[in-house]
C-alpha cells in the first residue's frame, strides 16, 4: 500500500458543509442555558435559597454533544483519503524478466562456487521471493534468446535456469543491446511497467551505442544492471565497463552479495516502476476511504446521550433511521461472507496455497481454472477456461489440453491464441514446445514400424523350427517423452540457440 500523506484529501468535500450547519446549530441554541430563576416571579433575594443544584446541570449540554456529534459526522462522511486503495498482491505483480550473461568469464570461481551457479541461485531465490510475479528467462552471450517466458511457475523456471551454461551459446560477445529489446518485446504481452535484470560480469564497450539505442527506443522498460563477481584482482570483473554499461542504458547498477538484500533490490525497483507507470495509464487513483475510523469517537459522544439529567428524542430518531433505509441483509454464513466477496476470499486462499479451496470459492473464469489448474484438478481447470473468449483463456486451455495429453487439442488452442494476440512469445513458445513433442512421438511410431527386430530367438521347447522375436525396450510411452523433455533441458537449449542463430544467418 502506498502512504501518502502530502496527497490527503476529500473523496466526497461536498459533506463538509455539514461543519457548517453544526457550527450554525451550536451558535443560534448558545444562549439556551438560562440562569436559574429568570422570568421567574419569585424574589430574587429568595433564590439561592430556593434553587437545587442537581448533578448533570453543570457541563457539556445537549447541544454541544449535538453539534460535535454533526461535525465528526460531517468529516467522516466526507471520507478523508490518504492511502491509495489497491489490492496487497498488485505489490508483487511487476513482470520481470531476468537476461544472465553466459560468457565463459561467468565460469570464473571469485564466487564460489562460479559466478554462474552465482546467478542461478539468485534466480532462484528471485522467483520464491516473488511469488506470485512473472519472471521471464533470457540468456544472451554473442546473441540473445529467449529461454523461458514470464511465468509464475518457480519450478518450471528453476528447471530451465539449472541447464544455463556458458557452452550453450556458440557465438561468442555479449549481446546486452539484443537481450534488452527481446525483453521489451516479450514484455509488450504483459502489463505495462516491465522490468529486465541483465546478470552479467562485464560489457563489451563497443556495442553501448546500440545499448542506449534499444533501452530509450523501450517504452516502459526499465533496465537493471547487477554485476556478478568480484572487482579487482586477477580475474576480477572490469567494474568501469559495467559502470559505462549502466550509464548507457539508464539503469541502476547493483552488485551481486548474496544475501536478502540483493532480492529487495531488485524487487523494490521493479515494483516502484511498474506502480509509476500503471498509475500514468491509469489516470486518477484510487484512495482508500479512512472516514469509518471516526465512527469510534463518534460513538463515545453519542454516549454522552443517556447522560443523566438529558434527554433523547428517539421516536425522531427511529423515523431518521427508517428515512435512511435499511441496510442490505449480510450473507449468511462465516464472518468473511459478511465483509469479502467469494473472489476476495478466493485470492486469500490461492496467495496461502490453499488451491482446492481457492478454485471452489472463486466466481472469476479465470482464476477459478488458475487454482484448479495449480490444485492439479485439470478437467475442472479447463471448464473453466473453455468458457473465456480470449487469447488468456485459450492459452491456458492449452497448457492444460497439454497436461491431459491432449495434445491436438493444445496445438489448436494455442493457434487461437495466437489469431487473437499474434506474436504472443509465451503461446508461441509453449506451442513449440508441443509441437516438437508431437513431431519427436510420430517419428519414434514410424520407427517403431520400420525397425527390424534387434535379434532373433529359437525356442526349441515350444515348437521347433518357429523363430520369434525377442521382446526389446522401447522409449515410445508419451510420459517418457514428456520426461526426457524434463530431464534433458540443456540439449533442448543448445538446440534451440542453434536453430534460432542460424535462422538469423549469424546475427546477433
Amino acid at each position: 500500500m502506498d502512504l501518502d500523506l502530502s496527497a490527503f484529501h476529500f473523496l466526497r468535500p461536498w459533506w463538509l458543509l455539514g461543519l457548517a450547519a453544526a457550527a450554525a446549530l451550536w451558535w443560534a441554541r448558545r444562549g439556551d442555558r438560562h440562569p436559574p430563576g429568570r422570568g421567574s416571579r419569585i424574589a430574587p433575594e429568595l433564590l439561592p435559597f430556593l434553587v437545587v443544584h442537581a448533578p448533570g446541570s453543570r457541563g457539556p449540554r445537549p447541544i454541544d454533544a449535538l453539534a460535535l456529534l454533526l461535525a465528526v459526522g460531517a468529516v467522516a462522511a466526507a471520507g478523508p483519503a490518504w492511502q491509495r486503495d489497491e489490492p496487497e498482491y498488485l505489490d508483487n505483480v511487476a513482470p520481470l524478466i531476468v537476461a544472465m550473461d553466459l560468457s565463459p568469464s561467468m565460469d570464473a570461481a571469485d564466487v564460489p562456487p562460479s559466478r554462474i551457479e552465482a546467478a542461478r541461485h539468485l534466480l532462484r531465490d528471485l522467483a520464491a521471493h516473488r511469488a506470485g510475479a512473472r519472471t521471464g528467462l533470457i540468456a544472451y552471450a554473442g546473441s540473445s534468446h529467449l529461454v523461458l517466458p514470464p511465468t509464475d511457475d518457480t519450478g518450471l523456471l528453476d528447471l530451465f535456469a539449472q541447464a544455463l551454461s556458458t557452452g550453450l551459446i556458440d557465438r561468442r560477445g555479449r549481446d546486452a543491446a539484443g537481450a534488452i529489446a527481446l525483453a521489451a518485446r516479450v514484455l509488450q504481452a504483459e502489463r505495462a511497467g516491465g522490468t529486465v535484470l541483465l546478470l552479467t560480469d562485464g560489457a563489451d564497450r563497443s556495442g553501448l551505442a546500440a545499448v542506449r539505442e534499444r533501452a530509450q527506443a523501450a517504452a516502459g522498460l526499465q533496465v537493471l544492471v547487477m554485476a556478478v563477481g568480484a572487482e579487482g584482482g586477477q580475474g576480477g570483473i572490469d567494474a568501469a565497463a559495467l559502470r559505462d554499461l549502466a550509464r548507457a542504458a539508464g539503469a541502476p547498477l547493483g552488485s551481486l552479495t548474496r544475501t536478502a538484500d540483493d532480492l529487495d533490490w531488485i524487487s523494490l525497483h521493479a515494483q516502484q516502476h511498474f506502480r509509476a507507470v500503471q498509475d500514468a495509464q491509469a489516470g486518477p487513483a484510487h484512495w482508500k476511504d479512512a472516514g469509518y475510523w471516526l465512527c469510534w469517537p463518534l460513538a463515545l459522544i453519542a454516549l454522552l446521550a443517556v447522560r443523566k439529567g438529558w434527554s433523547v428524542a428517539w421516536t425522531a430518531c427511529l423515523v431518521a433511521a427508517m428515512t435512511l433505509g435499511a441496510p442490505p441483509p449480510a450473507r449468511a454464513g462465516p464472518l468473511a461472507d459478511a465483509f469479502l466477496t467469494a473472489d476476495q476470499q478466493g485470492r486469500l486462499a490461492f496467495d496461502h496455497g490453499r488451491y482446492a479451496e481457492a478454485a471452489s470459492l472463486f466466481r472469476d473464469p479465470y482464476w477459478k481454472g488458475r487454482a484448479a489448474y495449480q490444485a492439479g484438478d485439470y478437467a475442472g481447470a479447463l471448464a473453466a477456461f473453455t468458457g473465456m473468449d480470449s487469447a488468456e483463456g485459450y492459452f491456458y486451455v492449452g497448457n492444460t489440453q497439454t497436461r491431459l495429453r491432449q495434445y491436438d487439442a493444445a496445438l489448436a488452442a494455442y493457434d487461437r491464441a495466437l489469431a487473437l494476440r499474434p506474436g504472443w512469445e509465451p503461446a508461441a513458445f509453449n506451442r513449440d514446445i508441443v509441437k516438437r513433442l508431437l513431431a519427436a512421438m510420430t517419428s519414434e511410431d514410424q520407427g517403431e514400424q520400420s525397425e527390424p527386430p534387434d535379434q532373433t530367438l529359437q525356442d526349441k521347447a515350444v515348437q521347433a523350427g518357429k523363430m520369434k522375436a525377442a521382446p526389446v525396450a522401447q522409449a515410445a510411452s508419451e510420459d517418457l517423452w514428456l520426461r526426457n523433455l524434463t530431464l534433458s533441458p540443456a540439449r533442448f537449449l543448445r538446440g534451440k540457440f542453434a536453430a534460432e542463430d542460424a535462422a538469423a544467418g549469424g546475427a546477433p
